[in-house]
């Protein structure tokens, strides 16, 4: 055969390698596993954590404080600023400020945050409120409420 003559299909097909299968096979005896070791036993692979006998990199590298974030309370943050747009003497909760489009959904906990000015007495339902945010809708007249959790999970709400 001359190197003119092969075509595309020359070697297309090429045989899968039997391993253990003797010393004629280039693969006999350990398979081309080496001796011994956990990677030599079958169905044996060790953790992607593993580092064979280092010390892993997760316990050489400096740990500091306590991170306890299974439990912390997030709330969807809202400024006084981005109510200026909703009508005098407005009732805001959850609902409204999702369909505003301030809040991703009506089961997240809402805080409002004092940024900005607000000129119009509204009522306001979050469950929490910043020191600046409660003097500032106070001041132009408004009011403000929490909603109160029950046993049963309904919502109610209490004023504050």
């Amino acid at each position: 055969m001359m190197s003119h003559e092969i075509t595309g299909l020359a070697g297309k097909n090429k045989s899968r390698t039997r391993r253990g299968r003797g010393r004629g096979s280039g693969l006999g005896k350990t398979a081309g596993r080496g001796s011994n070791g956990q990677n030599s036993r079958a169905g044996s692979k060790p953790p992607i954590t593993s580092e064979g006998g280092q010390m892993p990199l997760f316990r050489r590298l400096p740990k500091r404080g306590f991170n306890n974030a299974n439990f912390t309370t997030r709330y969807a943050i809202v400024n006084l600023v981005q109510l200026a747009n909703f009508a005098e003497d407005a009732r805001i909760d959850p609902q409204a400020l999702k369909n505003a489009g301030l809040i991703d959904s009506v089961k997240e906990k809402v805080k409002i945050l004092g940024d900005g000015e607000i000129n119009r007495r509204l009522t306001i339902v979050a469950h929490k409120f910043s020191r600046s945010a409660l003097q500032k809708i106070t001041s132009a007249g408004g009011t403000t409420e929490a909603p109160q959790l029950t046993g049963s999970g309904h919502a109610g709400t209490t004023k504050s």
